[in-house]
């Protein structure tokens, strides 16, 4: 059975985060199904122009390479793949968005596995892209983790066995206050005296 958290703000805001992400690839696929059965070497040479990046540099070129050898059906294949990535990520930020567990298991689980990639991209080289998309998906997936924690402790099974045991804690102190206000008055006086005196100290 699916199990409800607690929607917050925060949480919202990921999964705001989780569906730019899917909205974004999902453009980028559908831009690719445009280039099937054109020129996209040449598209990209006029890319790279048009950002005035110098073509003989590292990823330019490498850039370039890719798409002078890129055959439709390639392209075919990284469009469905990048739909196929996007649905995931609307699925997911619906989940997330509704306050479902599962999305918030699915979202940590995910982010995870980017990370030793993305910590290998800035080891690579640092730059302000690769160093700041790490520390946002290591705050999403650190603050997915916590959300985890705190819902399993205070809302789940276990959570209930938690409060449980403070509720007992919490009637084991007020017995034993009680009957050290009722030691308080000499065992000969009579029982409503008592009893009147434990309800005016309450």
């Amino acid at each position: 059975m699916t199990t409800k958290l607690r929607v917050t703000k925060a949480l919202r805001t990921v999964a705001l985060f989780e569906g730019a992400k899917g909205a974004l690839v999902l453009l980028a696929g559908f831009e690719l199904f445009s280039f099937i059965h054109k020129d996209l070497h040449r598209a990209a040479v006029r890319l790279v122009e048009h950002l005035h990046f110098n073509p003989a540099k590292h990823y330019p070129r490498i850039f370039l390479d890719l798409t002078e050898h890129v055959t439709d059906s390639q392209l075919w294949a990284v469009a469905v793949a990048a739909l196929i990535y996007s649905v995931v990520r609307f699925v997911e930020a619906t989940g997330l968005w509704l306050g479902k567990k599962w999305a918030e298991w699915f979202g940590a689980l995910t982010g995870g596995m980017y990370i030793p990639i993305e910590i290998y991209e800035v080891i690579r080289g640092i730059s302000w892209p690769n160093v700041t998309l790490l520390v946002v998906n290591i705050g999403v997936v650190f603050y997915l983790i916590q959300e985890l924690y705190k819902k399993d402790v205070g809302g789940g099974p276990n959570g209930a066995i938690f409060d449980n045991r403070k509720n007992i804690r919490r009637t084991n102190l007020k017995e034993a206050s009680d009957t050290k206000v009722v030691r308080r008055y000499p065992a000969t006086l009579p029982t409503r005296y008592c009893r009147k005196a434990i309800g005016d100290d309450a």
